[in-house]
């Protein structure tokens, strides 16, 4: 899932809801009734591993010697959900956008028959029975500090039982309108695993006129004016302490970051050994949103309180236990962006005047970037997070359910060999 925005080997998702913080707006003025209908665009720039394809399996392909490459990719998810049903027919939706998005005419908002709910998972191991550990570090500092690491022995936990604490409950993902919490929906991309962002051209732009139309929802309009993010560059370097250095470019649209880091290591015999978790975060937070859309007001308070880091921050510090830990290390670091939001009709000057909402618009951004620190990969971290790579051999097939086992069933291949 590298273009997914997910951690590059363990799936994170977490179940989520519409609410009433989902849209500030909202909570803030409290309509006297509505919205009809409410539209969610989610804008990302990506770069690194996860910029160079689709899917698992095509960012497998790219680690070990598959083509593709390039520079920042962009991708953009459109919903629609409204109380209504279709006026005519079947459920019929578009989104009209400027010419410069490059997308033609319009993009299809399509209902899907079903939609998965998203929820935080352990990486899956195939049908064997989980070994080993997971070591959770966090917090950006040359050595972990008393207390750390946690340790998760999975061979104690029952088939799908996930440690308590083990993922935030800070941070929902906040997916706005769905399947489940709309009487007719509609979104684009349109595939279950929501990718299909191949038509987005990198010198593509969001800025100017845009209008949603279809038979199930009030007519939309509104005028965009902040664009795709810059991309990120990660560089690493190893201190004398054996910690791992952490270096991006400033972003200027920032309002915080979250860098996560995912590492393992195969037992004596080539089995299942142990794996390592690790985030920036100063409040061991992980899952959950954080590696999807936050506003700038959820982002606000969370720097505030050191679980992300600032706007301004160009660097942290992995601590050396992390590397010292593992065999390889894959890691992202997300910045957050700005949002803009629009409703109709305007609130009304009357605080005593009715606001009956027809409808409310927002689109989020970030920017994502991911890497790879592998043993005979020349360049490691920082040539993969700058999209500069060069093809490798693949790597030697280990046994099931080792190193090879952890990669294959934590991207959704086969296990092992």
């Amino acid at each position: 899932m590298f273009v997914s925005r997910k951690p590059l080997l363990i799936t994170l998702l977490a179940g989520c809801t519409a609410f009433a913080g989902a849209l500030p707006l909202l909570a803030q003025s409290k309509p006297a009734s509505g919205p009809v209908a409410r539209y969610d665009m989610r804008a990302g720039t990506v770069t690194g591993a996860g910029a160079m394809g689709r899917g698992a399996g095509s960012a497998m392909g790219m680690m070990f010697g598959g083509g593709g490459g390039g520079g920042p990719q962009h991708e953009l998810y459109l919903r629609l959900g409204s109380s209504q049903p279709p006026a005519k027919g079947g459920p019929k939706a578009d989104h009209f956008m400027p010419p410069v998005a490059k997308l033609g005419k319009s993009v299809p908002l399509l209902t899907p028959q079903s939609e998965k709910e998203p929820r935080d998972e352990l990486p899956q191991m195939g049908n064997e029975k989980p070994r080993g550990r997971i070591l959770i570090y966090w917090g950006c500092a040359e050595h972990a500090p008393k207390g750390q690491p946690v340790i998760i022995d999975l061979a104690k936990i029952s088939s799908g039982q996930v440690p308590p604490g083990m993922w935030s409950g800070t941070i929902v993902r906040d997916w706005g309108p769905m399947l489940s919490n709309s009487k007719t929906f509609g979104r684009w991309p349109n595939d279950d695993a929501m990718g299909g962002n191949k038509a987005i051209k990198a010198d593509a732009s969001l800025i100017g006129a845009h209008r949603v139309a279809g038979n199930y929802s009030p007519e939309m309009a509104f005028n965009l004016t902040k664009d795709f993010m810059a991309g990120l560059n990660v560089r690493t370097s190893t201190l004398p302490s054996g910690a791992s250095m952490l270096r991006w470019n400033a972003l200027p649209d920032a309002t915080g970051f979250y860098a996560y880091l995912f590492g393992g290591k195969s037992g004596p015999n080539g089995e299942m050994g142990d794996m390592v978790m690790w985030s920036s975060s100063a409040t061991r937070q992980f899952g959950g949103g954080f590696e999807d859309w936050l506003s700038p007001a959820q982002v606000s308070p969370l720097v505030a309180n050191k679980t992300l880091l600032p706007p301004s921050a160009t660097s942290c510090i992995v601590p050396a236990e992390v590397r010292n830990a593992t065999e390889f290390r894959m890691g992202t670091l997300t910045g957050y962006g700005p949002e803009e939001s629009f409703s109709y009709p305007p609130r009304p000057a009357d605080p005593k005047a009715a606001w009956n909402l027809q409808w409310t618009a927002r689109i989020r951004h970030r920017s994502t970037t991911s890497w790879m620190d592998m043993p005979g990969m020349p360049g490691g971290m920082g040539d993969m997070s700058s999209g500069q790579t060069q093809p490798q051999q693949r790597p030697e097939c280990r046994p099931r359910g080792g190193l090879g086992g952890i990669m294959g069933g934590v991207l959704g291949g086969r296990p092992g060999c």
